[in-house]
């Protein structure tokens, strides 16, 4: 495993009483089939409130709709397997595709071509994934990209440049890290900076489990980068671009409205994951997973027993609401959030769009949701509640 030369140097290896009656037993027998201390999507409509700090909740089987985002239209792009989005000041969405390694712009509700991504190489989860901005845009135009390369998982900085008529391009990337081991799946992509400047970057662990326990091993782990790929200052373990370990796949990240760290991830065939981030944190894979509430390990903050129902990718949080989307689960789910603590998550537009990927806040106060299922794909423009 190797970083990239952005700097210098190289640090790791690689109400009737009956009712009421009903409703008690079936509460209980909720309780008795979750086998774990994190919160669960909710069987009502909207959103129960927040449990007590010392709860994580399983899901269970939710109601397809109720209070919550508002289906505004359904942009039909012809996209293929978008992976990721981001947006500029003036409302343009930047777009990845994983497997044609092209970047496209929306505008007006048209996709445009912007360039080929130089470098990657698709195969099974892997391909051109992650995109964020430079905090500093505005000036240096800078867009971050996490992609597979022949040999493994890279992050690279390009300039978008602009012409006089607004028609975008991409310059020469840069590489500034390398030796995010890779595979056929597992291979985490989502990159995003927080309010701290940094660039966060969640991994999988690409088929090792072994992998995620290492703290000399970038595989299943959030790493904290510099925008140059130096390993951050104030990270847990010296020089080294660890964050948390003890992942699987995590694939989304965002923050809170007090600047904590949340994101979601892949469970293997059961216990999908939203988890609240602590610097240094171990989070359990392969020796837990979900939240067990044993010694040494963090538990999950929101577990979906069945990946059936989730397997969560993109995560947005806005108005103390976290949205994540899921693939297998084809829904977009929603979590309240008070302080560190989830509450009971709710499922909107179950099998209605199949699989969904990603999910941003626009500049105008939107969210997009991309969908995940090459017939061709499209994105959903949604109203937030609250």
């Amino acid at each position: 495993m190797n970083q990239a030369k952005a700097g210098s140097g190289s640090f790791l290896r690689p109400r009737l009483l009956p009712a009421r009656a009903l409703l008690a037993a079936a509460c209980i027998a909720a309780l008795l089939l979750s086998a774990c201390t994190g919160s669960s999507p909710g069987t009502g409509s909207s959103p129960a409130a927040p449990q007590s700090a010392s709860e994580s909740h399983a899901v269970q089987s939710p109601k397809p709709e109720g209070n919550g985002p508002e289906l505004l239209r359904k942009l039909d792009l012809n996209l293929t397997l978008p992976w990721s989005i981001v947006f500029l000041d003036d409302g343009t969405a930047i777009i990845s595709e994983r497997d044609t390694k092209l970047i496209k712009s929306v505008r007006n509700g048209h996709a445009t071509t912007i360039g080929e991504f130089p470098g990657v190489v698709p195969g099974g989860e892997g391909g051109l994934l992650g995109l964020a901005l430079s905090p500093t845009f505005s000036g240096d135009r800078l867009l971050y990209s996490y992609f597979t390369a022949e040999s493994d998982n890279r992050i690279a900085r390009t300039r978008l440049e602009q012409s006089a008529d607004g028609r975008l391009s991409l310059a020469t990337p840069e590489l500034i890290f390398s030796g995010i081991p890779k595979a056929p799946t597992h291979n985490g992509g989502r990159i995003r900076f927080g309010p701290d400047g940094f660039l966060y970057v969640g991994t999988g662990d690409s088929q090792r489990p072994e992998q995620a326990q290492d703290r000399n091993a970038l595989g299943g782990k959030i790493l904290r980068l510099t925008p140059d790929g130096k390993p951050a200052p104030g990270n847990p373990f010296g020089n080294n671009p660890v964050y948390s370990y003890g992942h699987r796949n995590v694939q989304g990240l965002a923050w809170d409205g007090a600047g904590r760290l949340w994101a979601s991830e892949f469970g293997p065939d059961v216990n999908d994951e939203l988890n609240l981030i602590k610097a240094g944190g171990n989070y359990g894979w392969p020796e837990v997973t979900g939240a067990p509430g044993r010694a040494g390990y963090l538990d999950a903050k929101v577990v979906w027993p069945s990946t059936a129902d989730s397997s969560p990718s993109g995560l947005e949080i806005v108005n103390g609401t976290a949205f994540t989307c899921a693939l297998r689960g084809q829904r977009l789910w929603t979590v309240p959030l008070s302080g560190e603590t989830a509450g009971t998550p709710v499922a909107y537009f179950t099998a209605r769009y199949g699989r969904l990927r990603d999910v941003s806040l626009a500049p105008d106060g939107t969210l997009w949701v991309l969908s995940n299922n090459q017939n061709p794909d499209f994105a959903l423009v949604l109203e937030p509640p609250g």
